[in-house]
């Protein structure tokens, strides 16, 4: 593509990189991912990434549990108040220097993180339901209701079938905004999934090594191509470089109502549908 022609198509550069957005409505249930290839193979070019955030796909593989129908047990009540919200977000936090939005969304968790604990603790495990937050790739933010988006299944092969789709040399690479930290050399996440090179499904004991470790940032999940851990973590935060700079960005569920102007468990499909979502970006090395 010409840079004339990349006039006419919304983009930004980041340093070496042009950036092209891909927006869409509010990609549902069962629903294919067309919305993002069709553009995609329109724009892109032999060499090109295309970032896919996990949430849309998670959503469209119908990756969805409804919180409202797991009761919270004595654990989940437990690893709820006492441990996340007032061990992690009085003490443990501050003491660690975690994020001050996270520490500050700790201490004011609502009623139905307790269920959501329930289904942390059912789905993954304790290892995973320790972490005070983001546990498991578990998105609250996208989803209708009291509905929440579980990772996405095989994230690989769901990258190497848009690749197919999208008839050119690129690669295309799914990623979460949950972190990937690195200690001595060797990369880990607590997330349950991630490329290869990253060792993966550290749960809590990730979370907390990482704490003391370099946080890499967003985790590429699966990708269509072999790709180092140290490129993949390159393309996977210029694309979240660019989606922290839109202003529907609904990371977590305290910026739900800022967005859409509702309460969590009050979202809806149409609700969601009503706003631009940006679920994947072209990325392309730039020809200086």
């Amino acid at each position: 593509m010409k840079s004339d022609e990349l006039k006419n198509i919304k983009h930004v550069i980041n340093g070496d990189y042009i950036v092209i957005p891909i927006e869409t409505g509010y990609i549902k249930p069962n629903e294919n991912l067309n919305s993002i290839i069709y553009p995609a193979k329109e724009l892109m070019e032999d060499g090109d990434y295309l970032v896919i955030a996990e949430t849309p796909i998670s959503v469209s593989q119908n990756r969805l549990v409804d919180e409202s129908k797991y009761n919270p047990s004595l654990t989940a009540k437990f690893l709820t108040t006492f441990w996340s919200k007032y061990l992690w977000g009085y003490v443990l936090g501050p003491a660690l220097g975690i994020k001050e939005r996270t520490i500050k969304n700790l201490r004011k968790l609502p009623e139905e993180t307790k269920a959501h604990k329930e289904v942390v603790l059912q789905l993954y495990g304790m290892k995973h339901a320790l972490k005070p937050a983001s546990e498991a790739g578990i998105d609250l933010s996208n989803a209708p209701g009291t509905y929440v988006s579980l990772l996405p299944e095989n994230p690989e092969k769901v990258a190497k079938e848009i690749k197919d789709e999208i008839g050119k040399d690129v690669c295309v690479l799914i990623i979460d905004t949950d972190a990937t930290y690195m200690k001595n050399g060797k990369y880990f996440t607590g997330l349950p999934i991630a490329i290869d090179g990253i060792e993966a499904d550290k749960g809590f004991f990730g979370y907390f090594k990482g704490q003391l470790s370099e946080n890499m940032g967003s985790t590429p999940l699966g990708c269509s191509e072999k790709i180092s851990v140290e490129e993949g973590l390159k393309i996977a935060n210029i694309a979240e470089d660019y989606q922290k700079s839109l202003s529907t960005e609904m990371k977590t569920i305290h910026s739900v109502k800022a967005v859409l102007g509702t309460e969590m468990d009050e979202v809806t499909v149409e609700a969601l549908d009503s706003i631009t979502h940006t679920p994947a970006v072209i990325i392309r090395k730039r020809q200086l």
